[in-house]
């Protein structure tokens, strides 16, 4: 039997859901229904199915939590992606559930290695009681995120266990 498995993300698992409606596809996805992949969660129907990928849509759960174990934090910082598909998203998100819960937030935007350095000393001069680390591309930058967190005592939530 014949089955696709459409490895890196979601352009791979279009392709191939364009292509054929009778070999089985499985994939991951960040949002299957609105990337086109599936009907429904419970019913995907045709022959694509895989993992539904929770990171992106937690992002505000994971600020409700670091209020809940800061609540007197005066600002917490948020390192951002811009170029990262989801960050388009984030940011108007994580606005809005802040301003709910009354937390003010700091975004400091990073892509590239040097960006991200004068992300990290932007934070230097803010009064950032904690942050959270949004986007894949901070993947290969952990080690240094970690460094700096530790040196200056900021907490801080990442998406993945190992990036912190």
């Amino acid at each position: 039997m014949a089955v696709i498995v459409a490895a890196g993300g979601v352009p791979p698992a279009l392709a191939a859901k364009a292509a054929t409606s009778t070999i089985p596809i499985v994939f991951v996805s960040s949002d299957p229904i609105k990337q086109g992949l599936v009907a429904s969660l419970n019913r995907p129907d045709g022959n694509a199915t895989g993992v539904y990928n929770l990171v992106n849509e937690l992002e505000l759960k994971q600020l409700g939590l670091l209020h809940e174990l800061f609540p007197g934090a005066t600002l917490f910082g948020v390192l951002l992606d811009p170029k990262y598909p989801p960050a388009e998203r984030q940011a108007p998100e994580l606005r809005a559930a802040a301003s709910t819960i009354g937390q003010p937030l700091t975004f400091l935007n990073a892509n590239t290695d040097a960006e991200l350095d004068a992300a990290l000393s932007a934070l230097r001069q803010h009064p950032v009681r904690a942050m959270l680390v949004l986007g894949d591309h901070f993947d290969t930058n952990r080690n240094k995120i970690i460094a700096f967190a530790a040196q200056q005592k900021l907490p801080a939530m990442y998406h993945f266990r190992e990036r912190g």
